[in-house]
Parts: structure tokens; C-alpha cells; sequence
């Protein structure tokens, strides 16, 4: 008997060709490539974890719009006790520093230093003024901050109305002093201060920072190293690809989200009136353009100088000048509050200060939920576009 194998055995010999795997197979591949990659590189994890925190620190306690502890001159040419008791009013104001100075000279001279921001000056004749009904004084502001130079003039008015108050209920007045006595309230801010302000909009810089700058160098990585050519000839799709890329800053960016909300609510103690969920899903969305942004740019570019530069120039300086960050857009030129609309980063500068400090405004947070989901929508999309298996 023939012992030959047959053309059938042959066949069924013969080694079978590896199948390719599945979809979710290569993406966890990918991903716990890109995780490994991203821990074995310092600096973006220095840069996505420990920038943020330098970032709320700085904001938090370094920055402050409020004016507090102005350092005031005050001219005593009147050295009786009602003009020293307006002066003890001064000192009863906590934004205000007062410090009697001899002469208007010596007070020039000190305002000329920077060494106050204020004169006031009390004149010879105050007390037969104050006895008369008609007192007046002085009052000099430094005027090279116009913003600063109001408040300032606000408060030395306010000490001094709150003092004649008191000085007539000493005296027991039947009938309150000239003037209006207002009693103030600020909605949405109720301790009056900038860090209010501030804190919440940190978020916005953080995620930018996180999803589009640091994002806007990984594809261009590869194809400087050349890594991603290899990635080309196996199996893998550009989807697939991307997501990997994605899901380890997705991951950064979150964990910077979770810092800020903690540092906003237990150290600065920024009340959040809105829903907790809302602001996290505004969050992921905003990230998810972030993401989109710095995928874009990366894909487009191929290079990581040039891709850093355009994410820095489109994403974290626009974000933290014309969103709303550091100031109201509603103070600036219509042409550039019109560029400001279009930036994702001002509907997520809006939410996030609407749902921290007002509550949920439906009228605000629907329409930028919409809004942040398209742009997720049409970045992401083309960021797929533009990444293609094929060599420039």
C-alpha cells in the first residue's frame, strides 16, 4: 500500500494562516501601549497632573481681582476729635489701610513711590464744616488702573458714610444723616470675591491644556520616530489608532477635572448650585473637543514643534483670554465677542460658571450641551478624516 500522503493530507497539513483579531482586541493593544508610553514620559505626566495643580494654586490664592488693603494717605490738617474720628472710620473699613502723613507734600511723595494708592485729605476747617452741615473732602486716587482707582473711591465713600452714620447714632439722631444708606446684596457671589470668579474657570484651562496641547503631540511623536509606519502594516485601522491615543489623555484629563472640583469645593469653598452630573457630562463633552483639537493638529501637522505652537495659538490662549475667563465679554468690541462665540471654550466657560454659581439655568446649560456636542461631533470626525494608512 502507497504510504504517500494524498493531495487531501497535503492540503490539511499544510499551517493555517493567523486570523486577524477582532476590534476591541487591538484597541486594549493600543491602549496599554499608549498608557505604558505615556508613564514611561515625565514630563506629560508632570505636565497633565502637576501643571493643574500649579495652575489652582496660582489662580486660587495667587490671583485675585479684589482690591483689599489699600494702602490710603491720609492729610490731617484738622486735628480736631471729629476729624480723627473720621480717620478711626477709615481704619474700620477692611479694604482700606490709612496712614497719616504731616503734609500734602509727604503724601505726594508717597503717592509718586506707589506707596499708596490714595490721598485723602482732611482740611483746617473740617469741624465747623461737619457743625455747618456741609463737610467736605479731599480725595486724590491714583489713576493708571481706572478699574482700580473706582473701587478704591467707592470704599473711601463708603468708610466715611458708615462713620457719619455711626457718629449720628452716638449722638442719638432721630433722623439718619444727608445721604442714602444703601444695603447691598451681590447675586452670585455672595462672599464677594474673585476666587468665585476664578476657580470654576480653571476647568476650562485644565482640560484645554490637558486634551488639546499635550494631545496635539502624540501623532506627531510617531511619525517623527517613525513608529507609526510599522503601526501601518499591521491590521490596525486609523480608528482604532486614534481612540488608543485618546483614552489615556481622556483618562488625564478627568483626574485634573476631579482636582480642580476638589479644590473648589473643600479649599476655596466655591458653592456648586447646579447638578453635579450636568457639570460632568459638560466636562467629558468639553474634554472630548479638547481631545478632538489637539488630534487634529497632531494628525495634520506630522511635526511636534509646529503642532504645540498651533494648539498653544487655537486652544489655551484663546481659552483664557476670550471665554470669559478674565473678564466680561460683554465689555469688549462686537468683532471680537463674535470670535469669542465661536471658540468651544466660552459655551464651556459659560456652563461652568452657570452651573457652579447659579444653579440649572436650562435657558444656558441646553444650548451649550448642544453646542459642545457638535463641536465633539465635527473634531473627532475630522481628526479620523485627516489620519490615513498612508506615508506622506
Amino acid at each position: 500500500m502507497s504510504t504517500e500522503p494524498t493531495h487531501a493530507d497535503a492540503g490539511e497539513a499544510q499551517p493555517q494562516a493567523p486570523l486577524r483579531t477582532g476590534f476591541w482586541s487591538r484597541l486594549w493593544s493600543l491602549t496599554r501601549k499608549e498608557m505604558r508610553q505615556l508613564l514611561r514620559d515625565r514630563s506629560n505626566i508632570a505636565m497633565g497632573l502637576g501643571l493643574p495643580l500649579v495652575l489652582i494654586l496660582i489662580f486660587g490664592y495667587g490671583i485675585s481681582f479684589d482690591v483689599k488693603n489699600v494702602d490710603v494717605a491720609v492729610v490731617l490738617e484738622d486735628g480736631s476729635p471729629q476729624a480723627r474720628d473720621a480717620m478711626a472710620g477709615l481704619r474700620l473699613s477692611p479694604y482700606l489701610a490709612p496712614h497719616a502723613t504731616r503734609s500734602m507734600r509727604d503724601a505726594e511723595a508717597l503717592m509718586s513711590a506707589h506707596k499708596v494708592l490714595a490721598i485723602l485729605r482732611i482740611p483746617s476747617d473740617y469741624a465747623s464744616q461737619l457743625n455747618g452741615g456741609t463737610p467736605r473732602m479731599q480725595l486724590v486716587v491714583q489713576g493708571s488702573d481706572v478699574t482700580t482707582a473706582r473701587t478704591v473711591e467707592a470704599y473711601v465713600g463708603g468708610a466715611l458714610a458708615a462713620n457719619a452714620q455711626r457718629a449720628a447714632d452716638r449722638q442719638g439722631a432721630t433722623h439718619a444723616p444727608p445721604g442714602v444708606t444703601l444695603e447691598t446684596r451681590m447675586w452670585f457671589n455672595e462672599s464677594n470675591t474673585s476666587t468665585w470668579y476664578l476657580v470654576p474657570g480653571l476647568i476650562v484651562l485644565v482640560m484645554t491644556l490637558v486634551g488639546a496641547f499635550l494631545t496635539s503631540l502624540v501623532v506627531a511623536r510617531e511619525w517623527e520616530r517613525g513608529t507609526l509606519e510599522a503601526l501601518f502594516v499591521t491590521p490596525v485601522r486609523p480608528t482604532e489608532i486614534l481612540l488608543a491615543k485618546l483614552v489615556p489623555y481622556f483618562c488625564i484629563g478627568m483626574l485634573g477635572f476631579l482636582m480642580c472640583l476638589a479644590a473648589a469645593r473643600w479649599l476655596f469653598h466655591v458653592p456648586l448650585l447646579g447638578s453635579l452630573w450636568l457639570l460632568v457630562l459638560a466636562s467629558v463633552l468639553y474634554l472630548l473637543v479638547a481631545l478632538g483639537i489637539g488630534l487634529l493638529i497632531s494628525s495634520a501637522t506630522k511635526n511636534q514643534f509646529l503642532a504645540s505652537q498651533l494648539a498653544l495659538i487655537s486652544s489655551f490662549l484663546p481659552a483664557m483670554m476670550l471665554s470669559g475667563f478674565l473678564f466680561d465679554l460683554r465689555n469688549v468690541p462686537t468683532l471680537v465677542r463674535y470670535i469669542a462665540n465661536v471658540l468651544p471654550a466660552t459655551h464651556f466657560m459659560t456652563l461652568i460658571k452657570t452651573l457652579f454659581l447659579a444653579g440649572n439655568v436650562w435657558s444656558i446649560v441646553l444650548p451649550n450641551l448642544l453646542m459642545m456636542a457638535g463641536y465633539a461631533v465635527l473634531l473627532l470626525g475630522a481628526a479620523r478624516f485627516v489620519t490615513r494608512k498612508k506615508l506622506p
